[in-house]
């Protein structure tokens, strides 16, 4: 497995990963699939020398990635933050390649000038939940039952964790 910077020819692969998520439910807000439209914009937000995408590739496929993203961009005092995203593809899921992710992301953050990083989720996501209290996150807020999928509410939550 080797675990390196996204390019945009990954973003399809990077695209039906997420959208697995979507369908699982809970583990996104995304109530609909994301087009591939939709997800080049984001791609094309994150600079891959401030905000990088990581994917995790095994003989020539993606099998799960991670993103540094900004976190209140437009507040300087926040300059030192990301908020860090990670999806695995459901056919990889419980092979430890989560927990590979994270240690990758978590040891470069520094090198891109962050020492915090905020993972946002769902209360109902208790994969992800588990995966940040492995490597250090703890819950630093939670906005009860705000989020609605189908007819069931999910807290919003903030983990975090200080390098």
């Amino acid at each position: 497995m080797d675990i390196r910077i996204a390019i945009e020819k990954d973003l399809p692969q990077i695209n039906d990963i997420y959208n697995q998520a979507v369908q699982q439910k809970f583990c996104t807000a995304h109530l609909y699939p994301v087009s591939l439209s939709e997800h080049k914009v984001w791609f094309e937000a994150h600079d891959s020398g401030r905000f990088p995408v990581f994917v995790a590739e095994n003989d020539d496929r993606i099998c799960g990635w991670t993103s540094l993203g900004p976190y209140r961009a437009d507040r300087q005092a926040l300059d030192h933050v990301a908020e860090m995203s990670y999806y695995v593809d459901s056919g990889e899921r419980g092979k430890g390649l989560g927990s590979q992710l994270l240690e990758h992301t978590i040891g470069a953050a520094p090198d891109y000038g962050f020492s915090v990083l905020i993972a946002i989720l769902l209360s109902k996501n208790q994969a992800s939940i588990e995966l940040l209290r492995k490597f250090g996150f703890e819950e630093w807020g939670s906005m009860p039952g705000i989020a609605l999928i189908g007819d069931q509410h999910a807290d919003h939550l903030y983990y975090g964790r200080k390098l």
